[in-house]
């Protein structure tokens, strides 16, 4: 239980939080992937390589220690948080480890005369504070998939029942159950978690779910990364027949209920989850507005699936925007997606809710440009592929 002096003490610790947060949880990621086998599997490599993981975490332990008198004011962050983990099977047992190394980190950045033991001891709490609730939503998911229709706890194995080139980045694996059963339907939108053994180490991996649910099959689509060692994997080595291991659906990247226009704006493998999302807007009756850019045509994925929804549903409208075209291809635009771009492509300012993923430059751009032609910003929605991060343009 997190006493009232406690919380004091994590509220006083807020101002070396926002100066000094990114190189605790640097510290802590350190000594923690070194150090535990069971916890490094959890995260991905090239998010620590990156800083990217390091600064969500920091993000993540700022925001708690400014709302711990008030934990709803957090928002949607525990609703991601919980997400990311059923997703990668985070369980009870993670969270020990992961509160030892966080409060050693604590201890061994900011030093014995700020890091007390009462502070260690409040932290210790908070920490503890949080991981009840995050285990409890968890648990609340994980009972909800095991008990659906189809639905599993854990891992369970899926066999690779087609293996289909996309564009010259992105393949797409068509899985099927290996016990031939059913499986769970989940919210477009939503992604899957995979677990691997590659080189003899458990690597874990999230990916957006590329096909509208059907109760048999689930599709992922995949983009090769430039030193991506799952994606190559994917990419080179898998083949149809073999199995992967998969983890239950999760995500609240999700279609909110609405009649106003809605608006898909995505830049390369950000397409991915989308495309159920797109099927569900066209089948509710809504007006769609489909943006998606690319570097060129080579790289452009499903835009034969885009144009023949399009043919079939004149609730459609889609536009393409390549940033370096290249000589035969066909696009709406070329160049960078713009304002005025924006204006043309979009219906009367404000009347519409706009969802958009892919790069992280893009999307800050995105955000930037929806909020100048009038779009307003609870009406846009946006989510990350790896750790979530501020969108600044």
């Amino acid at each position: 239980m997190l006493t009232a002096a406690q919380r004091e003490l994590i509220k006083a610790t807020v101002p070396l939080l926002e100066t000094g947060g990114e190189a605790l949880t640097k510290h802590f990621y350190g000594l923690m992937l070194a150090e535990s086998d069971a916890a490094r599997p959890l995260f991905n490599q090239v998010h620590q390589a990156t800083g990217d993981q390091p600064r969500a975490l920091a993000n993540s332990v700022l925001m708690y220690a400014k709302h711990i008198d008030r934990l709803e004011a957090l928002g949607p962050l525990v609703g991601q948080i919980v997400a990311k983990h059923v997703a990668l099977q985070v369980l009870p047992e993670h969270y020990p480890i992961v509160g030892h190394y966080l409060l050693r980190a604590i201890r061994e950045v900011l030093g014995p005369d700020v890091a007390t033991d009462e502070i260690i001891d409040a932290w210790g709490a908070a920490y503890q504070m949080l991981a009840d609730l995050l285990i409890g939503a968890e648990e609340t998911v994980y009972a909800a998939n095991e008990q659906a229709p189809g639905g599993w706890r854990g891992g369970r194995s899926f066999r690779v029942a087609d293996k289909v080139r996309e564009s010259e980045e992105i393949t797409s694996f068509h899985l099927v159950p290996a016990d031939g059963g059913a499986v769970v339907d989940f919210q477009p939108g939503q992604y899957i978690g995979m677990r691997l053994l590659l080189d003899g180490q458990e690597v874990r991996r999230n990916y957006s779910l590329s096909d509208a649910p059907n109760g048999r099959s689930y599709r992922i689509s995949v983009k090769r990364e430039d030193g991506g060692k799952v994606s190559n994997h994917l990419h080179d080595h898998v083949q149809v027949g073999d199995t992967l291991e998969l983890f239950a659906p999760a995500g609240d990247f999700t279609l909110a209920a609405s009649e106003r226009p809605v608006a898909f704006i995505t830049g390369g493998v950000g397409i991915t989850p989308t495309l159920p999302m797109l099927e569900q807007a066209l089948a509710s009756g809504r007006e769609v507005h489909f943006i998606h850019c690319a570097r060129n045509g080579q790289v452009h994925a499903f835009r034969e699936f885009i144009a023949h929804k399009q043919q079939q549903h004149p609730r459609l409208r889609a536009y393409t925007c390549y940033s370096d075209a290249q000589p035969g291809d066909k696009a709406d635009a070329e160049g960078f997606l713009s304002h005025e771009l924006l204006q043309q492509w979009l219906p009367e300012a404000g009347n519409v809710d706009a969802y958009f993923l892919g790069p992280k430059p893009f999307m800050a751009q995105v955000k930037k440009l929806l909020r100048d032609v009038g779009v307003p910003e609870a009406q846009s929605r946006y989510e990350f592929f790896g750790p979530a991060a501020a969108l600044e343009a």
